[in-house]
């Protein structure tokens, strides 16, 4: 992830998720990873809810910085929080091997219907 102070090991098996879920599949993957992680009060994931739902997921080996660096790489909008779409389109972002498929796949389709 950019800006943070160590590197992080962050395997990545979105990939392989696709192709095994089909993209519906792996979207409503995606959606389910937020519905964990986010505040039930508030509907979106704060730093709180994600370090106390990572945590209680077994993925607590994070630090609060590494955290905070997802946070903001995420947030978009600027409110401190990640919304639902901001979520998908950070997980997205942090798989270099699926963004290069969905390249491929948006020029495919471009291709096909010139």
């Amino acid at each position: 992830m950019a800006g943070m102070g160590r590197d992080v090991v962050f395997e990545d098996f979105f990939p392989s998720m696709v192709e095994k879920l089909g993209a519906e599949g792996f979207l409503q993957e995606l959606c389910n990873g937020f519905q964990l992680l986010r505040d039930g009060e508030k509907g979106v994931i704060t730093f709180e809810s994600l370090k106390k739902n990572m945590a209680q997921l077994g993925l607590g080996g994070i630090s609060d910085e590494e955290l905070r660096c997802m946070m903001k790489e995420g947030d978009t909008d600027g409110d401190g929080c990640l919304s639902e779409m901001e979520f998908c389109v950070l997980m997205f972002r942090l798989s270099p091997d699926l963004m290069s498929k969905c390249r491929m796949w948006m020029d495919n389709l471009i291709n096909n219907q010139a």
